[in-house]
């Protein structure tokens, strides 16, 4: 998950058969409030059969944007909006209903805080950013995910057994850790790499 700004290639392929991926998307963004009020009202397997297709077009958006190139600027904001909303909504019931600890859907929601902030940031203050999501990244979205459906399964059928459920929200809480350091660097790093040539320039304009 990431914020990137890039061109894309375009084939002869229709208007609308490009849009897939993102009505997809849309689709996923739009089962965030049905999935948060059926766990409200401990509807439990409506709120996993829910999920679980959340999951799914979260998979066929992105296979099919690049299996047929349908890759848009639009996309790479959706599909990393989608992603986040569906994640920090679902903790944020699950913190309420008192099912997993407040620090750790704390430092979930703070973590893309920092994504998000940290990009628009950037954009305001350097341009467009393009950062691909890493490895660490990518695992904790799983570990979130995973995480959220073995608790909501445990409250239903009592399954995972409960030392599970602990080893998946103690990998939440150290890859959202090691996540959010890592973007924090990756925008330092890309701020600086900017600020040195405008501050020579700008040093430049002055001598002269």
């Amino acid at each position: 998950m990431g914020f990137c700004a890039s061109s894309y290639v375009t084939d002869p392929v229709p208007w609308s058969a490009r849009q897939i991926p993102n009505v997809i998307t849309s689709i996923r963004i739009l089962l965030v409030a049905p999935i948060a009020v059926a766990l409200a009202k401990h509807q439990l397997g409506t709120t996993v059969g829910l999920f679980g297709v959340a999951a799914l077009s979260d998979a066929a958006d992105g296979y099919l944007a690049k299996r047929h190139g349908w890759q848009s600027e639009l996309g790479a904001i959706l599909d990393p909006l989608a992603d986040k909303l569906l994640l920090v909504t679902v903790f944020i019931t699950l913190a309420f209903l008192q099912l997993v600890p407040l620090w750790l859907m704390a430092a979930a929601v703070a973590r893309d805080a920092i994504i998000v902030l940290g990009a628009l940031l950037f954009r305001y203050c350097f341009g467009p950013l393009s950062v691909r999501p890493s490895i660490v990244s990518k695992f904790n979205t799983f570990c979130q995910a995973a995480f959220i459906l073995a608790v909501v399964c445990r409250q239903g059928v009592a399954a995972p057994p409960s030392w599970v459920v602990m080893v998946l929200g103690s990998l939440v809480f150290v890859t959202v850790v090691i996540s959010s350091l890592d973007y924090m660097l990756i925008y330092g790093r890309r701020a600086l790499g900017l600020a040195k040539p405008r501050a020579a320039a700008r040093a430049g304009e002055r001598r002269s």
